[in-house]
This record gives C-alpha cells, structure tokens and sequence, in this order.
C-alpha cells in the first residue's frame, strides 16, 4: 500500500496528463480487469465528489480500473452512507488518501445559494446551505462546501489533520469544469 503523500502526487500528476489529452489514459486493459477480479481492488486514493455528469474522477486524474474508490453524491455532501463507504476503504482496503472534490459551476451548490427547497434534494441543500453560510459567490461557496466536508470527514471519522496513526490524510480539492484543472485547497 502506498503512503497518502504518493497517493496525492499520484494524482496531480494524472491530472496534469489529463490536461493535455485528447482520450482516456487509464488502465482498462482486459488483464488488469482479470488481476483486479482475481486479486482484489487496491485503490490509492478514496474520492468523494459530486453527481455532475462533467465530473469523472477516474478521467480526471488519468486513473484506470482498481485505482480509485469513487463516491458520488449530488453536491458532494456526507452522510452515514458515504462516512461508511470512506471508512471501508480505508479500514479494509487500506487506502490513505480521502479526497473531498468539488467543482465549480455546481447546480447543488447554486441551488443551496438561492435558497431551493422542497423534495428529497432539500436534505442535501441544508447541508450545503450549513456549510456556506451567507456566501453568494459560487466559487467560494463551493470551497467552503469542501472545506466542510473535510471536516466532517476528520471529525467524524476521527482523522487527525496532522498526524493520524493509521497514516489516513484528507484532502480538499476543486475541479474547475472549464479547464480541466483539479485544485487541491
């Protein structure tokens, strides 16, 4: 298992080739579907991020099969679903890096700034609206978004930001939808 701090290199570097190329450059090989049926997956990296169809993490950091434990949910929020999720990943598969990805121009962000409600997507606005406060700049709402999450992530789950025992690092990071670029904040 590799450390988190090579987890993060790992995928700054893949977003750096994603910047520049023009097809997938993941791993999807028909043998490493075989190795990762009969091994097990060996993820190095736990990313939770939004359900916006732009946002394809395996892509985006130029990762193929195996690599990755994604979590998706619309405006990146947690629950006792994703917590649960993260904490399998890193408990049994021993992945050390957890990475909150947001992104800009996020409509659950947007909804949560003009204040939508009703439906089952008002649990998820409450607790975007819980991590944004007043802000009404999208960019920045979406940061205090991550900046939340991870948080959550260290509070619940009982990660310290500093040094953590089990040698867990959690990160924050924006996508921006217009270039391609990942921000780690």
């Amino acid at each position: 298992m590799i450390s988190a701090t090579e987890a993060k290199k790992r995928l700054i570097d893949g977003n750096n080739r994603y910047l520049y190329a023009t097809a997938g450059v993941g791993e999807i090989s028909p043998e490493r579907r075989r190795d990762t049926a009969e091994n097990g997956q060996h993820p190095y990296a736990i990313v939770i991020t939004c359900s916006d169809s732009r946002v394809i993490p395996e892509s985006l950091f130029s990762a193929g099969i195996g690599e990755l434990f994604v979590i998706r949910v619309a405006g990146n929020v947690l629950d006792d679903h994703q917590l649960g999720s993260i904490e399998y990943a890193a408990d049994h598969l021993g992945t050390k890096l957890i990475v909150l990805l947001g992104h800009t121009r996020c409509g659950a962000v947007d909804a949560a700034i003009e204040g939508h409600t009703g439906g089952f997507i008002e649990s998820i606005l409450k607790d975007i609206q819980l991590a944004i406060g007043d802000e009404k700049d999208d960019f920045k709402a979406s940061c205090l978004n991550v900046k939340h999450g991870v948080e959550t992530i260290r509070h619940e789950l009982e990660i310290h930001p500093i040094h953590d025992p089990k040698g867990l690092e959690v990160a924050g990071a924006i996508y921006h939808i217009e270039d391609g670029r990942v921000e780690f904040i």
